[in-house]
């Protein structure tokens, strides 16, 4: 029985080549990388998402680098061994194709090893593929006992299992593999669907063989936090399960694992940090402008939880500097926490339809009744832009009921990454927003939320669009619309955001509510850069605005106050210690002079996310943990809206989470309240 589970574990581990083979060929036909070979390598094609696309082109680039370091410092010498390039696990890769084809491989040679199936399975389409037989020179078709599937002067290709060391060992060398020449062992997506003790055997059988190498390996890790945990079942659902993260969880620990392994030298990093270290600013553009793509926040989740390692033995390998030293991506860890928000599911959540969606907004109507609108979530049994409403009611403390309802009058447009702002207890304003990343939601949505006997009961909700379509002022997603007040006036201050046109806004404009026409009012002092997915609520009569994601895709720590003055308003840089960690995907909210900041995603820190805050009175930040003992696990705070009150000191956390990566769509399940109640033992 056990052994036909490792043969079903087997075959699931191949398909994700076969899953993977195809996105590689996907990345090239869109632009992402130049390989004329991995559509010819795997039958059949698809059209991935820019998500995807993004994940498979900086895991491709990270692979490169690391190639390419050790092709240049091995490069044809006469009199010394020719290098080697051992690629573990390598699947339909065209690592090969591409190496020869760029003239890199004349004084060097590719050792691939992978199932004997998929191994075979890729030596009769080289055989049947005339364009990569050309490259691949005079060759030799293995005896069918033979664990040597194809054979030409510079390119082996081997059928084995990597658990069965002392026959690799043996077919390896059988096949010309030379333990003294510089040898780069290359491993994507490998060791970690081994169970810990092989991938361990294969790691110490490595550092024991070659006496010059370099191990290169790109994988998982960061099991622990709402992501990991997420992507972990979507590899068990796929009966193949991700081994050893738990031993090894992050970048430190895989690196100690190479050295108490006999490696002398090794390096790893999280993607995020590869790419805004090891990719010129130049290629970052360009790939960010292939597609339209308003992921963000899964972008850098994927990348915050894949490395890339090199570790290195020898004396003529050991000085390589696969990965120089780099000062441009600081770590900025938060401080130490001062204390622990608890977290628990909100009384009657069960009771209803549940608020299942990310991109969404929501409007604290009166005490006791929540509305939220659009976003993409679950409707009708199927993932789409939510049309529908969704009321929270409460009945009683901190009991509420949800409900789904539909509208009167014009349909909601399907519009996410918007604005809700309350007029009245049953009057609401949405700004902005979008259909599509190519398509802005344009006009101003009214919403009108009663019942003809004015009770909370099962409410009605009119839709009314009004505003010219052709105003640009509201153009944009991913902004805010916070209240301020200017010469007892009320208006609703939009800034920032992003365009079709514009990656990052830094513009603002105020709406007169009694009006509702845009007016322009002065305002003093040097402006916030560009940004959006940031926070922003309102603070004596004028608007607070932390963090956010700025030009080039990089997370903000500055906190802005636009400070009402007499003739309009100033804005001033409030200044923060210690600093901050870079954040943007959260929420936000003023609780007795303290500016919270609620969840969201970062990249500069490998801690998970709880609440910063910010005394506005001296500029000292703390962090608060968030327990999440008592919530369904996994719990996503980012996409998400929240709702303060600040009598009760709860803080309620509605929907959230994102499209992961290829793992699927996760959606927060329950509503979440956090008790803010260990916020007032520090006044």
């Amino acid at each position: 029985m056990g052994s036909r589970n490792r043969e079903r574990r087997a075959e699931a581990v191949q398909s994700t080549n076969d899953s993977s083979a195809l996105s590689k060929s996907s990345l090239a036909a869109r632009g992402y990388v130049h390989d004329a070979f991995a559509a010819l390598l795997v039958p059949g094609t698809a059209r991935r998402a820019p998500l995807i696309h993004r994940g498979y082109y900086v895991r491709a680039r990270a692979v490169r680098h690391c190639v390419r370091a050790f092709v240049e410092r091995t490069g044809a010498t006469p009199g010394t061994p020719r290098a080697q390039i051992l690629s573990l696990g390598a699947g339909s890769d065209s690592l090969y194709f591409r190496l020869k084809t760029a003239g890199r491989l004349a004084g060097a040679a590719v050792w691939e090893v992978d199932f004997p199936d998929v191994a075979e399975r890729k030596a009769q389409r080289i055989r049947d593929t005339p364009d990569l037989r050309a490259l691949t020179g005079p060759f030799q078709s293995g005896d069918p006992r033979s664990t040597l599937c194809f054979e030409s002067s510079d390119y082996r290709i081997l059928g084995l299992d990597l658990r069965q060391l002392q026959r690799l060992d043996q077919a390896l060398a059988a096949a010309g593999l030379d333990a003294a020449a510089p040898t780069l062992l290359l491993a994507e997506a490998v060791l970690t669907y081994l169970e810990p003790d092989d991938a361990a055997a294969l790691i110490a059988w490595a550092a024991q063989r070659f006496s010059n190498a370099i191990f290169v390996v790109y994988e998982q890790m960061r099991p622990q936090d709402a992501f990991g945990e997420f992507m972990q079942q979507h590899f068990r659902h796929l009966n193949s399960p991700l081994h050893g993260l738990d031993r090894f969880p992050d970048a430190e620990a895989q690196q100690q694992r190479f050295l108490q392994a006999g490696w002398t030298a090794c390096r790893a990093m999280d993607l995020n940090e590869f790419y805004r270290c090891f990719l010129p600013a130049e290629e970052r553009r360009r790939v960010e402008n292939l597609e339209p793509f308003d992921e963000y926040e899964e972008w850098h989740l994927k990348c915050a939880h894949y490395f890339i390692l090199a570790a290195s033995l020898g004396d003529s390998l050991s000085q390589t500097l696969v990965f120089p030293p780099s000062e441009t991506f600081p770590r900025i860890d938060p401080a130490f926490p001062s204390g622990v928000f608890p977290a628990s599911v909100v009384t009657g959540d069960t009771q209803g339809p549940c608020l299942k969606r990310y991109g969404h907004a929501s409007v604290l109507l009166s005490p006791g009744v929540i509305l939220s609108a659009g976003g993409f979530g679950e409707q009708e049994g199927r993932h789409c832009r939510v049309t529908k409403f969704h009321m929270l009611l409460r009945y009683s403390d901190f009991e509420w009921k949800g409900n789904q309802i539909g509208s009167w009058g014009a349909q909601w447009d399907g519009r996410l990454y918007h604005t809700m702002t309350k007029v009245t207890d049953t009057q609401v304003l949405v700004l902005g927003g979008r259909l599509s990343p190519v398509t802005p939601a344009l006009g101003i949505l009214h919403l009108s939320c009663e019942n003809e006997d004015n009770s909370t009961e099962d409410p009605n909700v009119t839709v009314t669009k009004f505003g010219p379509e052709e105003d640009s002022t509201l153009s944009r997603w991913r902004h805010s619309t916070t209240e301020v007040s200017c010469e007892n006036q009320k208006y609703l201050f939009v800034y920032g955001g992003r365009s079709v046109a514009e990656p990052v806004l830094s513009d603002w404009h105020f709406l007169h509510v009694g009006t509702m026409t845009w007016v322009r009012i002065p305002v003093e002092g040097e402006g916030p850069e560009g940004r959006h997915s940031h926070s922003a609520c309102s603070w004596q009569g004028g608007a607070l605005i932390a963090g956010g994601l700025g030009a080039s895709e990089e997370p903000l720590s500055s906190v802005f106050f636009l400070k009402p003055i007499t003739c309009g308003f100033l804005w001033e840089s409030i200044a923060i210690q210690p600093p901050i960690t870079p954040r943007y995907s959260h929420t936000a909210h003023v609780v007795s002079g303290k500016l919270l900041l609620v969840g969201g995603v970062w990249i500069h820190s490998s801690a998970v996310p709880g609440v910063t805050v910010i005394d506005l009175s001296t500029g000292l930040s703390f962090e608060y943990q968030i327990d999440t003992t008592c919530v369904p696990w996994p719990l996503m705070l980012h996409n998400h809206t929240s709702i303060l009150f600040p009598e009760e000191q709860q803080l309620l956390l509605l929907g959230g989470g994102g499209n992961c990566f290829s793992f699927g769509t996760y959606f927060n399940p329950h509503t979440v309240t956090l008790d803010l109640s260990p916020l007032s033992a520090r006044q």
